[in-house]
Order: structure tokens, then sequence, then C-alpha cells
């Protein structure tokens, strides 16, 4: 009885389920240049969303100086405006001003990320093994080299704001025999900051691969699997690449920002003493100087 049953179950799963899934993790069209090998769809649709986010900020500059009748911004101005506003007070925040180098870095990096995530949202897919508009953040070497630039500049940063000797000498606080594990910490940052996106990315197109596979189910020999693959597909890209893809740009550019924030968090304690004792310097001397005020404006009786 349990083995027709287990039998039963097998062949239904069997008609039901695709037989076999073929998904090719990590491959992509490459050339040769200079004896190093380049992942040639990763450069390309980088290029392209570099374009494009360079195209969008002049094309809101333009946009900001033009004078209009109605002087009413347009949706994608509001967007951007909002973006940069947002990123400004980030920045504040953390870095206690305005910084005219961290601001334009996390924008460039929110926006370029959001670019790259979204274009695989266009059905350039060939066939199952050429897609021409892949997202290129689910390639490790695009986002190492992006945490590699966010990093160096984090460490550029907190050397010029605290000084070499300032800076060095966190890594052995509280206690110097930490040294070791301070550095790999601060190694590993650029790391994890790099891997985070894509994976995330990366797990969406595996996702997509396996929704794809569904074209096979024919259940009783009813072809229904291309309609699930198409609905499912497109259900999973508007939450995948739009959603989560907008959410991995704000967290890659805000990470950024506690990077910058944490690089100077010594020399901004150092000012936010300077700034208290000021101030209590300020609350003694008020008294006197209040003492003198009625002193002065105190009437002279004549005798």
């Amino acid at each position: 009885m349990s083995a027709a049953l287990t039998t039963m179950i097998g062949s239904t799963l069997n008609t039901v389920m695709p037989a076999e899934v073929e998904i090719h993790p990590g491959e992509h069209p490459t050339g040769h240049f200079l004896g190093l090998t380049w992942n040639l769809d990763t450069i390309w649709v980088t290029v392209i969303a570099g374009g494009i986010v360079v195209l969008l900020g002049f094309w809101v500059r333009n946009q900001l100086t033009k004078e209009t009748a109605d002087q009413v911004p347009t949706k994608l101005q509001l967007i951007w405006e909002t973006v940069v506003k947002q990123t400004e007070v980030q920045v504040e925040e953390n870095l206690g001003r305005v910084h005219p180098y961290v601001v334009p870095l996390a924008v460039a990096l929110f926006f370029f990320i959001l670019i790259a995530n979204w274009i695989e949202i266009i059905p350039t897919e060939i066939n199952s093994d050429s897609h021409l508009l892949p997202s290129p953040t689910a390639d490790t070497n695009l986002t190492y080299a992006m945490a590699a630039v966010a990093m160096v500049s984090v460490w550029i940063y907190g050397i010029r704001k605290q000084g070499w000797k300032a800076y060095f000498k966190h890594y052995m606080e509280p206690y110097w025999w930490l040294l070791p594990l301070e550095v790999l910490q601060d190694l590993l940052k650029p790391v994890t900051l790099a891997l985070r996106l894509f994976g995330n990315v990366f797990a969406g197109g595996i996702m997509i691969a396996l929704i794809g596979s569904l074209v096979q189910l024919a259940p009783g020999n009813i072809p229904i699997g291309g309609f699930f693959a198409v609905l499912l597909n497109v259900v999973w890209k508007l939450f995948d690449t739009l959603f989560l893809g907008a959410l991995q740009a704000f967290i890659f550019a805000l990470l950024t920002v506690l990077y910058f924030g944490m690089a100077g968090a010594e020399h901004g304690e150092h000012d936010e003493g300077e700034d208290s004792g000021a101030e209590t310097d300020h609350a003694e001397t008020a008294p006197t100087d209040e003492a003198s005020a009625s002193d002065e404006a105190t009437p002279v009786l004549a005798g």
C-alpha cells in the first residue's frame, strides 16, 4: 500500500515539476587584454549605467537653471533633490557638517547602484545563455571595486581629519593587544560591503533562473508552465529588482556615510569637548557681565 502510494506521488511530481534545472552562476562573455580576463557584459553595462547617471545629473541641473512659467519641478527632479537632501542630513549628522566630497560620493553610489540593479528589468535575454543587460552588481569584480573606492576614501578622510598619529593610535585602543583584530576589522569592511550587495543581486538572478525553469511545467500534459513562469517572473522582478534593488543601493550609500562618520569620530569628540569647555567658560563669565551691567544701570543719587 505504502509502496504504491510512494510510486504514485513520485510519478505525479515527475510530471508536474521540471526534471532538471541548469543554472550557470558567474559565467560571463570574456575578453583578454594585457594578460587579464575581462568580463565584457559587466564592463558595457557598467558604462551604460554610469552614462545614465551622468545624463540624469546634467538633465536635473539643466532643469534647475531653466526658467519656466509655473516653476513646478518635475517628478524626477523631486526624487533627485529628495535623495540629495536626505544624504546631506545623514552626512551632517555623522560628520558634523555637509562635507563637499562625501555627499557627492554617496549620491553617486546610490544612483549608480540603483540604475545598475534596475537595468536588469529590461527584457534583453536572447536565450538561456545570452543576456545583453545583466545587472553588473551581480559580479564581484564591480562590487569589490566600488567598496575599495569607498573604503580608501574613508581611510584617507580619517587620516586627514585626525592626522597619522591619532588615526593609527585608535587601532590600539582600548588595549594594544587588540591591534590585529582592529586592523582585520577595518580590512574586512570593504569585503562585507561588497559581498552584501553582490549576494542579494546574485541570489535574485538565481531565482529568475529557477522561475524560468517552470516553462517545462505540464501536469496532465496541460502546458501551463509558460503562464506561471511569466507571471512569477513579473512578480519577482517587481519585488527583487525594483524594491530590493533600491534597498541595496540605499544600504550601500548609508554604510559608506556611516564609515566616514566612524573614521572622524575621535576628532569629532575632541571638538565637542572644546565646544563644551567654551560653553562652560561662557557660563562662568556671564554672571560677572550681568553684574557689571547692573552696576552701570544703577542710578547715582545727587547729594
